[in-house]
């Protein structure tokens, strides 16, 4: 298929494609007539990439993925480097909800303090 029609089924843009092409993501055949080449198996890695960065992962972080893919495998989440990588991704996040986990907290007790009935000026007795 040509680049257009990938870019079409894969959801993005012919850009995008280029780009990714430029950073060795997927790969660069050409035809007889110099344009761009792609089958299934080219689909299939850019699904990894959008599923992948849809997950918060960056492009970088998508390459053991899809060098996988390309080794043979028929997931690319099935290598050492791709387990490293979601081992990595898994403490950054597990970090971010420990963050966020603190920040509730925080509001929750400003909150609690919020609702609290106004005392009294003068001897400290509700309203």
């Amino acid at each position: 298929m040509r680049i257009g029609e990938l870019a079409e089924r894969a959801g993005t843009t012919t850009r995008t494609l280029r780009y990714y092409e430029s950073r060795g993501l997927l790969p660069a055949r050409r035809d007889e007539l110099g344009h761009r080449t792609y089958d299934e198996s080219d689909l299939k890695l850019l699904r990894q990439i959008r599923t992948l960065q849809d997950f918060g992962f960056d492009l970088e972080e998508t390459r053991p993925f899809v060098e996988c893919l390309r080794a043979g495998h028929p997931e690319g989440d099935s290598c050492p480097a791709s387990l490293a990588v979601y081992r990595r991704k898994l403490d950054e996040l597990d970090a971010l909800i420990g963050e966020l986990q603190a920040v509730r907290a925080t509001i929750a007790v400003r909150l609690a303090s919020a609702d609290e009935p106004p005392l009294c000026e003068l001897g400290g007795q509700e309203l």
